[in-house]
Parts: C-alpha cells; structure tokens; sequence
C-alpha cells in the first residue's frame, strides 16, 4: 500500500512541475509549438466620399483682432509674414505676431524697437529678449514686454467675431 501511494504522489508532483513549467514557458511567450503571427493593426482613416474630396486645402489667415490692434488687415499680415518666412524659414507665425507686438508696444518708448529689427534678430538665431536686450532693453522689461505681447494677442484674438 505504501508504494502505491508514494506511486501517486510521485506521479501528482511530476504533473504538477510539467504543469508549472508550461504554465511559465507560456507566460514569457515561449511555446512549444511555431511562433505565433503578429496580427498588425492599421489605422483607420475617414472614407472619401464626395464632400471630403471636394473640401479645399484651409490657407490660414491671420486673426482679425490680431490685425486690427497692428493697424492692419489679416491678409497684409500673411503677406509680410510670407516675406520674412522666405528671408527666415524657421520664422513661426507665434513669432511674428510676438515681434510686431512687442514693436508696436516698445517702439514708442525706443525707435529702435522695430518688427524688422525683431525680424533680424529671430534670423540671426537669437530670441525676441535677446534681440530686445541688444537693442538697449533691460531683461526684466524684455521679459514683460513678451508677456504683454502674447497677452495682447491672446486678447485680440479672443476679441475677433466667430466665423459665420
């Protein structure tokens, strides 16, 4: 009776470590049998039906309260925008709405301070405070004339009617 017993436990512990191993081996992703295919997931994309196909590459524009606190219209800002993205390819539209900003509300106090002069100092590698700096600004009144700039913008941009 002893060994009968010890037979079947043997045979339990045996099941169980084959159990245990394989239940390992396939958790780390090794199975015993061929590697299983990847199934690759493609993003959907929206179906072309007619109106989207028809629908016209959008050209920004730029803000009309924008413009209008600049004294200007939004589509001699895009134009002058254009033409000094082509003298500074990484000239950034924040940019030059930040650059006229700060020329329109500094240059009263200093000639110097002028969008071109801006212009030429973001193309020449250095920030709008740098440039300010090297145009006789202290950094402390850079800073708040950047600040004020964006708030300016931020506030004639809020200020423009919604699109009909």
């Amino acid at each position: 009776m002893k060994s009968v017993s010890q037979l079947i436990i043997v045979a339990l512990v045996a099941t169980g470590l084959t159990l245990g191993a394989a239940s390992a081996a396939t958790a780390q992703g090794k199975s015993g049998g061929p590697p299983a295919t990847r199934v690759r997931h493609t993003p959907m994309s929206r179906p072309s039906n007619g109106s989207n196909a028809a629908t016209k590459p959008k050209t920004e524009t730029f803000p009309r309260g924008v413009a209008t606190k600049l004294g200007t219209t939004p589509e001699a800002m895009q134009s002058a925008y254009e033409t000094a993205n082509a003298a500074n390819p990484k000239l950034t539209r924040g940019q030059f709405i930040a650059a006229n900003m700060v020329a329109k509300n500094l240059g009263a106090k200093n000639p110097a301070i002028t969008t071109d002069a801006l212009l030429n100092g973001l193309k020449s590698g250095k920030s709008i405070g740098q440039t300010l700096q090297s145009l006789g600004v202290s950094s402390q009144e850079a800073h708040d004339a950047q600040r004020q700039a964006a708030r300016d913008a931020k506030e004639a941009a809020a200020a423009e009617p919604a699109p009909k």
